[in-house]
């Protein structure tokens, strides 16, 4: 009889660890994770991680890595299809963004956690601002389209980073007040780009 452990070969076992990773990291949580657990879940040897994982920091960098990844290809495929008015790419990046942190809470916890870890490496770095360089780059379009006002444009990207983060942060961990989400997600989100919109639109310099 063939052993679970011959299902895993030519590189297959590295994703094998980092599917079987996120589950446990949904489930249980960071500390729950153990590459000699994941290995006993795969059916493979208890060395065997260690060809791809030296320690637990190597997975949950890894881990990282990867969730910045699909954040950034996320913000990418959000802007297809869309039409060319800043609002309307504006409300599609920041509903992509606010449905990949509900879908997956832990990992994003995990991602910002080891983005500020000082040992975290060039690669990872890089990865964690590919998503936010999206939404750098679209206030820059609305600009030239006279649909943001004038200015530094990262003047103009805190806050809007910011209020997207505070709501995703709000939203996944349950600290919305009563009643914001009785539409669900998407009708909580739109207060929050109305109000990151009339902030953002062409007009008076604040005082």
């Amino acid at each position: 009889m063939q052993t679970p452990a011959r299902r895993y070969h030519h590189g297959d076992l590295r994703a094998a660890l980092l599917a079987r990773a996120e589950e446990t990291l949904r489930e249980k949580g960071p500390a729950a994770l153990s590459l000699r657990e994941l290995a006993r879940d795969l059916g493979v040897s208890h060395a065997a991680p260690s060809r791809h994982f030296k320690d637990k920091q190597a997975l949950l960098d890894a881990l990282a890595l990867d969730g910045f990844e699909r954040l950034a290809a996320t913000a990418e495929a959000s802007q297809k299809g869309v039409g060319d008015p800043f609002a309307e790419r504006l409300r599609a990046l920041v509903r992509a963004y606010v449905r990949f942190a509900a879908d997956n809470a832990e990992l994003l916890d995990l991602m910002y956690s080891v983005k500020h870890d000082p040992e975290a490496s060039q690669g990872l770095l890089a990865a964690a601002f590919r998503w936010s360089d999206h939404a750098v780059a679209l206030i820059e379009y609305g600009q030239r389209r006279g649909e943001v006002r004038e200015g530094p444009v990262m003047e103009v990207a805190l806050p809007v980073f910011a209020a997207l983060h505070g709501y995703a942060d709000l939203a996944v961990s349950g600290m919305l007040p009563p009643g914001v989400l009785d539409g669900g997600l998407d009708e909580g989100l739109d207060v929050v780009l109305a109000f990151i919109l009339r902030g953002s639109a062409p007009g008076p310099a604040a005082p």
